[in-house]
């Protein structure tokens, strides 16, 4: 088992079948649509799709990140940060261990769509090397009706 360290106190680790609620409730907290706890627990379960989990020593989740490998590509599928632990480098920490578990994979880049105004997550992406691809209109649904266009990202992992 791999664990990432930070010195945030928190650490890095493969996501259990009993992270299945937690993750949930962070992603409805981050996204109009959430998952659902057993969509989340089949994919923690399943071998295509790692989830990783940003944890203290008492294994409280402060956000997930979670992967899909295709062949000589790996996609960012979803990652999410509990509010409380926002703007304090959880998201760069997740990131930086999804490079590291990719490394001795086939995988050569790494793919993700990421909601245009969502500035935040454009700056994060942008400043791990990710570069905008294309875009997609009207992608993301919103809760106002009105739909939002998602960059498509890509980053060589070397």
């Amino acid at each position: 088992m791999n664990f990432w360290l930070s010195p945030t106190t928190l650490h890095v680790e493969p996501a259990h079948g009993a992270d299945a609620e937690t993750i949930a409730r962070l992603h409805a907290e981050g996204f109009y649509r959430g998952w659902t706890r057993e969509e989340f627990a089949a994919y923690v379960a399943g071998d295509g799709t790692p989830v990783y989990v940003a944890c203290d020593s008492r294994r409280r989740i402060a956000g997930f990140a979670m992967l899909r490998h295709l062949g000589d590509e790996v996609e960012l599928i979803t990652i999410a940060v509990d509010r409380k632990w926002r703007n304090k480098g959880v998201g760069l920490m997740l990131m930086r261990a999804l490079f590291d578990a990719v490394r001795m994979s086939p995988a050569r880049r790494m793919l993700l769509e990421v909601a245009a105004d969502n500035m935040a997550a454009l700056k994060l992406y942008a400043k791990l090397g990710f570069a905008k691809i294309g875009e997609r209109k009207g992608y993301y649904p919103r809760p106002d009706g009105s739909p939002a266009t998602a960059i498509v990202m890509a980053r060589d992992l070397g």
